[in-house]
């Protein structure tokens, strides 16, 4: 596998959510997609996407190049993979599925084509086992939902993902303005669904135990604590939780209470009695508002967001702001 070879192909497999969102973002960098799902009515649905999504992708700063014309269709995986210089993978999360899926790529692929998995759960180990003569260009690149706005880019090598591989997807990944996390081993989850379903286990536990309410444990969350997941991560935050003092500091004035908690929290069981209690809540917070609008409410403020982080990370923005003495 050459490093030095320019992806500027992809072929995107599985034209779902995820699948979709993948083509919006890569058009929207410029790149050449082709597209493949067997599912009715499948090229329409993803076209309707792309165009739904691209007013924001033009907020956020389209690429040179960029157009939805550079994306077309077809039924026929052969065809689809042709001259491909990526393959983003979003199939069924079956591994019976994907293995027989890897077969298939790993015999109409060039050996210098990665193939790249959007797998929200399953090891590469074991969908790379399908890929008898170059698992090594197999690896999991995990987006968070949705791709198109999300930056953030899990990467994961299986047992036979070759180093190569792993930094020359992590290389292509960053190039688009993804935000890519490395791992180090391979764990159910990954890590960032990992945090959410650790997170989750108490707002469960929470609500069916009748401390808060649906609607009060949204709020608590996303009014507390999310608004500052959204700028710094946990152990940046306990660093400034120091305060002059540090991470040092935090960790001689809280370890104590922190482990006290941590032996008091739930795990609830989800028995159908919870389960209802819990989507009772939600539908009581929702009201009369549609999943369209929570998602335009989500994406427009996250727009926002992504704005003001790119205003601010702007090396120029950063050089001003050294200049005037602020920090």
């Amino acid at each position: 596998m050459s490093n030095n070879k320019p992806i500027r192909r992809i072929a995107i497999i599985g034209t779902g959510v995820i699948g979709a969102s993948w083509t919006a973002l890569y058009l929207a960098k410029g790149l050449q997609v082709v597209a493949t799902d067997i599912a009715p009515n499948a090229e329409a649905a993803l076209r309707k996407f792309v165009e739904a999504a691209w007013p924001a992708l033009k907020r956020l700063g389209l690429s040179p190049g960029a157009s939805q014309s550079n994306l077309s269709f077809t039924a026929d995986l052969t065809k689809a993979l042709a001259g491909a210089d990526l393959v983003q993978e979003n199939g069924p999360e079956r591994i019976d599925f994907k293995q027989k899926l890897y077969g298939q790529l790993d015999e109409l692929l060039p050996p210098d084509v990665i193939i790249a998995s959007s797998s929200s759960g399953l090891t590469m180990s074991a969908i790379q086992s399908g890929a008898a003569s170059h698992p090594e260009r197999c690896v999991i690149a995990h987006p968070f939902n949705p791709p198109h706005l999300v930056p953030l880019v899990e990467i994961v090598g299986g047992a036979k993902t070759s180093e190569e591989t792993i930094e020359r997807a992590s290389e292509f990944y960053t190039a688009l303005g993804k935000q890519t996390v490395r791992l180090h081993k391979e764990v159910p989850g990954h890590v960032a669904n990992r945090l959410q379903a650790a997170l989750a286990r108490e707002v469960y536990y929470l609500v069916a135990e009748g401390v808060v309410s649906a609607t009060d444990v949204d709020k608590a969350l996303c009014w507390g604590p999310g608004l500052r997941w959204g700028i710094m991560g946990n152990l940046l935050l306990n660093h400034l939780g120091g305060g002059q003092g540090g991470i040092e500091h935090f960790f001689q004035q809280f370890t104590a209470p922190m482990t006290a908690w941590w032996k008091v929290l739930g795990s609830p069981v989800l028995t159908p009695e919870v389960q209802k209690k819990l989507i009772d809540g939600v539908h009581a917070e929702v009201g009369s508002r549609s999943i369209a609008d929570l998602e335009a409410q989500r994406d427009e403020i996250l727009l926002g967001l992504l704005e003001l982080r790119n205003k601010y990370d702007n090396p120029t923005a950063t050089s001003l702001r050294t200049a005037r003495g602020g920090g």
